[in-house]
């Protein structure tokens, strides 16, 4: 799909509980540097901004990379995200595990991917999103490509359309709602 957000992509996102990402090209931009001991990788302060925001709001967040690193495990620790999935190739079992564990079906879950490995689970959920850099066959499947890069408050962007969605509310403080509001 294109930039920017149709009326589908807003009534989908209105329906959407639980979040799904990927980590390298969406929480980071990509790259990899490799240090004396582990790889690093730079996460962008406000996108966890945005899902410390999501949970406030009930919503269930996992992680499914074909990537595992040290620093990677330490911010998805600092974020709370335990329904994790590191180092997997194929990522549609580890979807579907997600969803049976969350009862949820696919059609209430975001995923948001940057390569080919993502399309499968893509296909299958309710809202498929995408970055601006992410090769053309994802940019096929996406229904929505955020317009920040990822690593670059691309989740940030979806995290404020999903709050906003969900609650009406642009400032973020969320003070006259519940916790776990979904």
């Amino acid at each position: 799909m294109r930039q920017g957000l149709s009326a589908v992509v807003l009534r989908k996102l209105r329906e959407v509980k639980g979040v799904v990402l990927d980590v390298d090209g969406i929480l980071t931009d990509g790259q990899v540097l490799y240090g004396p001991e582990e790889d690093w990788k730079g996460f962008h302060i406000r996108d966890g901004h945005g899902l410390v925001l999501l949970k406030r709001l009930g919503m269930r967040i996992g992680v499914i990379s074909g990537r595992d690193s040290m620093g990677m495990r330490r911010r998805l620790d600092e974020l709370g995200i335990n329904d994790r999935y590191l180092g997997i190739r194929e990522k549609s079992p580890c979807f579907l595990k997600l969803l049976g564990d969350w009862g949820l079906s696919a059609e209430k879950i975001l995923y948001m991917g940057d390569d080919v490995v993502d399309i499968p689970p893509m296909r299958m959920a309710g809202l498929a999103v995408t970055v601006p850099g992410a090769p053309m066959p994802l940019r096929h499947v996406a229904d929505w490509i955020t317009r920040a890069p990822g690593g670059s408050g691309a989740i940030r962007e979806l995290t404020d359309w999903l709050c906003f969605t969900k609650t009406g509310d642009t400032s973020f403080h969320f003070e006259n709602l519940p916790r776990g509001l979904s």
